[in-house]
């Protein structure tokens, strides 16, 4: 079985080519953070060669950009060719069948210098972004027209 799941950032915008048969193909290199740290305590990332075709390729090039977290599922694929001195060079890549953004375009652009996803609009996978709880936008008690008290008996709990 060859399958990868991959999460982390774009270290540049993605290119956007079509073939010979006029079939979009991108391609982006993705950022992803190891799950631990050096000797240093820093953390190191991998840098891994992403291409995606067809539709999801244009979808891609017009709502990606430098920094925009994503998820990608796909498969690894190593091809090899002989560059311009003759030289063999060989080619590991992923190729994507699904790529999902997890931030928009705007919310980048709209975020503080910096930063590429505000504080108040965490993605998914931002398990340690700070905010502790979310509070809601209701101003009053959705409950008041109930009274002061609701009366709950235990046999009344499913659990």
């Amino acid at each position: 079985m060859n399958k990868v799941f991959l999460i982390g950032r774009l270290t540049k915008d993605p290119e956007l080519r079509y073939t010979g048969t006029n079939t979009p193909v991108a391609s982006f290199t993705l950022a992803v953070n190891r799950n631990f740290t050096n000797q240093s305590g820093e953390r190191e990332a991998d840098f891994i060669p992403i291409v995606i075709w067809r539709k999801q390729a244009e979808n891609v090039k017009n709502y990606l950009t430098q920094g925009s977290q994503v998820a990608v599922d796909g498969r690894i694929q190593t091809r090899s060719y002989d560059d311009n001195q003759g030289q063999r060079r060989y080619v590991t890549e992923v190729i994507a069948d699904n790529v999902q953004f997890l931030d928009t375009k705007g919310s980048r652009e709209n975020a503080p210098a910096g930063t590429t996803t505000p504080a108040n609009n965490p993605t998914p996978y931002d398990f340690d972004s700070g905010n502790e709880s979310q509070t809601s936008d209701v101003k009053s008690d959705p409950f008041a027209d109930f009274g002061a008290n609701i009366e709950i008996s235990d046999d009344d709990l499913p659990f």
